[in-house]
């Protein structure tokens, strides 16, 4: 199992780490063993990487390296790991307010935020959890507002936010329960709130009713034969009607079991596309959650169990496994320098409290790419898809481990090793 003392003691490397190529390479990975997720491991096995997609994948003994092809060896071999919900990009390294962009707290309700408009691809947070084999991140606001803005898919390469994006908008975060409670207060020079945040569980969710029936009439509106009568656009309105189209789901923070049925009670009145977030109490609601049909983003598993989150177990994302429901795990918000939890040893401590190691790799590979919808690019090692991998010099999951190369899109980056 892993703990933060080596991420603590290894962070201020992170600021310096940068590729070892500047580009896409014909490269050939001999891992001693390959894990593609998408099936068996193999023993000493080839990866081939061309054109920045996996060309080929198969034993050593049979798969040729073509002529030219750049030779790196690694113990073991994952696909790119995927963090499912990060505020990495918009809350930096520094803890300084300048590189804290997770949270607008000028009002309660800004659904029409982007992540994209803040991320800060270059900071060296989005370094530091690349070095450690993640590739992918759905990153955005924090969740400590009714509704804090949208979030983003993106590649951890570490040039600007429109390079590296995948999905630019693809969900929108709400949160229920305490943390969504207290968001609105008056900043220093921007006057008072546009709104008053809700103060109790029941406000809240009467808040995200009115906007959510707000979107629902200026649709019908815009749909109005005479342009005289349609209203000016709606930047809120147009981001929460793609809720309802499915485009752009709900992603719902929600621990405590009422609030977790709160949002599946939404979700259900409004026809509603939503995806679950945080979910503590989740082994008090399993067969609830499962009922729904919509998938889990567990809270990162070494969280402080504390208020909303007290029922918080390192033991939730096996129960959510044995009960069939689809989930991934998250680094998520921390308020603590280094801002961030890195979803490898997320899923280590999972993978030693009942997830098992095929089912804690794949919450941050495979499971957690289906669950963001890019599972036909990443998530697993297989012809065609981007040539992302970590690399690593033992077990991922053992403390002594150290991840000595991460690939992005055939680009290798060798941070460390970590």
């Amino acid at each position: 199992m892993k703990t933060f003392p080596r991420l603590v003691s290894s962070l201020a490397l992170a600021v310096f780490a940068g590729p070892l190529a500047s580009h896409a390479e014909n490269v050939a990975i001999t891992g001693g063993t390959v894990y593609p997720v998408s099936g068996s491991p193999l023993k000493n096995a080839v990866v081939l990487l061309r054109d920045g997609k996996i060309e080929a994948i198969g034993p050593a003994a049979t798969t040729k390296i073509p002529a030219g092809y750049r030779a790196i060896t690694a113990a073991v071999v994952t696909p790119g790991l995927i963090d499912a919900h990060a505020t990495v990009g918009l809350s930096g390294i520094l803890n300084q307010p300048h590189d804290q962009d997770q949270l607008e707290k000028s009002a309660p309700f800004q659904p029409e935020l982007r992540a994209i408009d803040a991320y800060n691809a270059q900071d060296p947070l989005v370094a530091w959890v690349r070095s450690l084999g993640v590739t992918t991140v759905n990153t955005g606001h924090s969740p400590n507002a009714l509704a804090s803005g949208q979030t983003m898919i993106v590649k951890t390469f570490g040039r600007g936010a429109d390079q590296d994006v995948i999905n630019p908008a693809a969900m929108t975060a709400v949160t229920l329960g305490r943390n969504g409670l207290t968001a609105a207060e008056v900043v220093p020079g921007a006057g008072t709130p546009s709104a008053k945040a809700p103060g109790t569980r029941a406000k809240a969710v009467a808040m995200l009713r009115a906007e959510l029936i707000k979107a629902q009439e200026y649709a019908k509106k815009k749909a109005a034969k005479d342009e005289t009568k349609r209203p000016a656009r709606d930047l809120r309105a147009e981001t929460l009607l793609r809720a309802f189209s499915g485009e752009q789901p709900l992603l719902i923070n929600a621990h405590r079991q009422q609030d977790i049925l709160s949002a599946l009670r939404v979700a259900q009145e409004f026809g509603l596309k939503i995806i679950l977030d945080g979910c503590a109490d989740a082994p008090l609601v399993l067969n609830e959650i499962k009922a729904s049909g919509f998938p889990v983003i567990l809270h990162a598993t070494m969280a402080r169990s504390s208020a909303d989150a007290e029922n918080l177990s390192v033991e939730t994302a096996a129960k959510l496994r044995a009960a069939g429901i689809p989930f991934a795990l998250q680094s998520g918000y921390e308020s603590y320098v280094p801002k961030t939890r890195v979803v490898l040893f997320e899923a280590a401590v999972a993978a030693g409290n009942g997830l098992g190691f095929d089912g804690a790799l794949a919450s941050i590979t495979l499971d957690a790419a289906k669950l963001l919808g890019i599972a036909a690019r990443t998530g697993s090692l297989e012809v065609g898809k981007d040539a992302d991998l970590a690399l690593y010099d033992g077990d991922p999951f053992e403390y002594t481990t150290h991840c000595t190369g991460t690939v992005i899109g055939g680009q290798v980056f060798v941070d460390g090793p970590r």
